[in-house]
């Protein structure tokens, strides 16, 4: 390997430590979801669970390529949650990049098209009391719950 390739080698290196993603809240500052590994995910899923778990309800929104894919990834959050169910599913439709809103609360869905926007899952927890706070966590990536 050549010394410029070590190089390259090594700044890719350092910026991926930098970048290493233990909480929640190392996702804020991304535009787009990271790969995640085996034991990220783990941790990750454990303490969204917990806000989820500690919200009265949630919103979600997805970043994607397109609205099949949008839809997919809210469909494996239903699949993977019982008590998150959207109908009316097979209405939607965006053309190119898209930026999907669902709400669990009303049961809501919109997609529209966008462009420029990076790709992931974003989750806020909602609260009827207006002095919890609701935070957002995210973009986790679209295959996050499968």
């Amino acid at each position: 390997m050549g010394l410029e390739w070590k190089n390259i080698w090594l700044r890719t290196f350092l910026i991926f430590e930098l970048m290493e993603i233990n909480k929640l809240v190392d996702l804020n500052n991304l535009r787009t979801a990271p790969q995640l590994s085996s034991r990220q995910e783990k941790k990750l899923l454990e303490e969204l669970e917990a806000n989820i778990l500690n919200a009265d309800w949630i919103t979600i929104g997805i970043m994607a390529a397109s609205d099949k894919k949008a839809i997919d990834a809210l469909q494996s959050i239903s699949k993977k949650y019982s008590s998150i169910k959207f109908g009316n599913l097979g209405l939607l439709h965006a053309d190119g990049p898209v930026f999907l809103k669902a709400n669990q609360k009303t049961g809501n869905v919109f997609v529209r098209s966008e462009n420029g926007l990076g790709e992931g899952i974003l989750i806020t927890s909602q609260h009827y009391e207006g002095a919890k706070e609701s935070n957002t966590f995210g973009p986790l990536p679209l295959d996050f719950f499968t």
